[in-house]
């Protein structure tokens, strides 16, 4: 076989020919394969930096680049590369379509390493190819930042943002995300108003005009950030945000006042302090009819967590009303019947829930739910899960942004 029919049968490297080849086995097990490579006369070259086609060579070094594996055999290649001597930008590495400048694996290569780190931790696919743990990373981060920059934020019209937990130690990042097209548009560290400013420089005054509505939690950092570069937009606050800030400061209040109050009654006690988790719950979420048998019992048997817990489930059909008058009417309704309680705890709530009714009835207007980026939040704990961890933040955000590239809108 000839040296043309040998590198066309192994995928070709443009530009090239198989000189000498040689096969290895190592001392530890494996084998290695070595291939020289011998460069093609007369062969048209082109310049990496203007693209344009240099006839002079200015020098040519001899490198040794990685490929992908030849059957059993880790495959190393001897490749004279070779720079040109270009009149527009001077002496320049000859631009291959196998091979970036300066890198040292081939592409093929790199685009299967990339493929491997978007289902596989980093050190599985570094010890499959033989490759360094950092030589991965490099490669998967260079690749993403490639597809993934600059981002693409036309069009955008409705938002949805939110925080999570990016270390222990109540440290966290926040992440804005397409609500239509459920793409992830921007990751950042932090929650602050400063955090998440760069996001809206980034959309820029055009785009940011652009935007509809945003839906939120309670989170008064992001509302300012967003009147202040989008005033024209509606902030929606989100059900699921509410209904969890409802059972830690009522349900929550009201199960520990009266297992306290039961102090004296043990088992009665008992009963109230473990309830926990059945009372957040909802009711058809219960499975098993014990759950729902001992359910019942404990709101029967308890005037202040039955209101609690009936108004928790009525605060839910606010946000199903698609009239803002009847949103508006149930509120009003919902709001008399938990002062009128005389439960402390859930008087409290309702008096600073009031503040927030318009971002609450703009949910009749705009439908959005941060239950969205809640999926995305639970994907982004896998990542980390994969990756034992990050140290390079950008390459983290990155692969968040790659992880959720969005659906057609």
């Amino acid at each position: 076989m000839s040296g043309a029919e040998c590198t066309a049968l192994l995928g070709g490297w443009e530009g090239y020919r198989v000189g000498r080849s040689s096969r290895r086995e190592r001392p530890g097990g494996g084998a290695e394969v070595w291939i020289e490579l011998v460069t093609l006369e007369g062969t048209p070259r082109w310049c990496s930096g203007c693209g344009e086609q240099v006839d002079q060579v200015h020098d040519r070094q001899q490198r040794l680049v990685r490929d992908l594996p030849i059957l059993d055999a880790a495959t190393w290649l001897v490749v004279p590369r070779l720079r040109l001597l270009c009149p527009r930008c001077g002496p320049r590495l000859e631009r291959l379509s196998w091979l970036a400048p300066y890198s040292r694996v081939t592409r093929r290569l790199a685009e299967s390493v990339v493929r491997l780190c978007a289902v596989l931790p980093i050190l599985h696919v570094a010890q499959h190819f033989g490759l360094g743990w950092d030589a991965v990373k490099a490669i998967d981060k260079a690749w993403l930042t490639e597809r993934l920059d600059p981002i693409d934020l036309d069009g955008v019209e409705l938002l949805v943002m939110d925080e999570f937990a990016l270390h222990k130690g109540h440290r966290y990042a926040t992440v804005a995300a397409d609500a239509v097209t459920r793409r992830v548009l921007w990751v950042g560290r932090g929650r602050s108003r400063d955090a998440v400013r760069p996001f809206f420089e980034l959309l820029g005054p055009d785009r940011c005009r652009q935007i509809k509505a945003v839906g939120i939690d309670m989170n008064a950092a992001f509302e300012l950030e967003i009147r202040a570069h989008c005033p024209q937009t509606i902030v929606v606050y989100d059900l699921f945000h509410v209904v969890a800030k409802y059972g830690r400061e009522v349900i929550d209040a009201v199960r520990v006042a009266e297992a306290n109050r039961l102090r004296h009654d043990k088992p009665a006690r008992r009963v109230v302090k473990s309830a926990r988790w059945l009372l957040l719950r909802n009711e058809e979420s219960l499975t098993r009819p014990e759950e729902r048998t001992r359910l019942r019992e404990l709101l029967d048997a308890n005037r202040a967590l039955m209101t609690v817990y009936v108004l928790k489930d009525d605060l839910k059909q606010l946000w199903r009303l698609r009239h803002p008058e009847l949103a508006r009417s149930f509120w009003l309704s919902w709001y008399g019947r938990a002062i009128e309680s005389g439960i402390e705890p859930l008087i409290r709530f309702a008096q600073r829930l009031q503040a927030y009714l318009p971002g609450i009835l703009a949910h009749c207007l705009y439908p959005l739910h941060t239950s969205l980026l809640e999926g995305i939040n639970n994907r982004i704990k896998v990542i980390k899960r994969m990756a034992y961890g990050f140290r390079d933040e950008e390459y983290f955000f990155l692969k968040i942004r790659a992880a959720f590239p969005g659906n057609p809108g």
